[in-house]
């Protein structure tokens, strides 16, 4: 299992690393809430790398990249969030709420809301499907237990994206005081709120 993880390194790596949805939550959180929000919507993102894993396991990843009506459901419900979540970024309520009240930015966005965001555009993503079914059964040693394989597996991408998500939100956070507390703070959301618009559309209109 050791050789195994450690083979399969390179590619959750690069799963980390690529761009995507996840990385515009997390840049968008951590300028609106600073770290912890950040740190909060990758835990839910982490969960629901997590849930893919064990679906994988029991087969259930499998009917949702196979299957086309599957597939096209949980596409669409994801694009449906992204596009939710950009245009709430585009309408700026959040910033609109601190000009007007002077609220804490620790208060802007609820604990809950950034794990909820995490785990959603985690869950309603049928790439995870897709890529836990075609690279999950390379990398199952002989013999080994199913369950417990998909889990660890699963728990690297998670590591990787602990890792990243974390530095990428140190990265935002200390920016904040030179950029994102003056008008820098609204382009940006706009900004990540077009970038989510674009992979909700995308997603949408993406074909197997």
């Amino acid at each position: 299992m050791l050789r195994t993880l450690l083979t399969f390194a390179p590619v959750a790596a690069l799963l980390t690393l690529a761009p995507g949805a996840a990385t515009a939550l997390v840049v968008r959180n951590a300028a609106r809430g600073g770290r912890r929000h950040a740190f909060l919507t990758t835990t839910g993102n982490s969960v629901g790398v997590l849930a893919w894993g064990c679906f994988a396991a029991v087969g259930i990843a499998t009917i949702v990249a196979t299957s086309a009506a599957a597939f096209t459901a949980v596409k669409l419900l994801g694009a449906v969030v992204l596009v939710f979540l950009g245009a709430r970024s585009m309408r700026g309520r959040h910033s609109d709420q601190r000009r007007a009240t002077g609220l804490s930015q620790a208060r802007l966005i609820s604990d809950k809301a950034a794990v909820r965001e995490g785990l959603l555009t985690s869950l309603v993503n049928p790439k995870l499907a897709v890529f836990f079914v075609a690279l999950f059964p390379q990398f199952l040693p002989r013999g080994a237990a199913v369950v417990p394989s998909a889990i660890a597996m699963a728990g690297l991408i998670v590591a990787f994206d602990l890792l990243w998500y974390s530095t990428l939100a140190v990265l935002v956070a200390r920016a904040k005081g030179a950029f994102i507390e003056g008008p820098w703070g609204r382009r940006i959301e706009r900004i990540t709120g077009a970038v989510l618009i674009g992979l909700g559309i995308r997603l949408a209109l993406e074909h197997r």
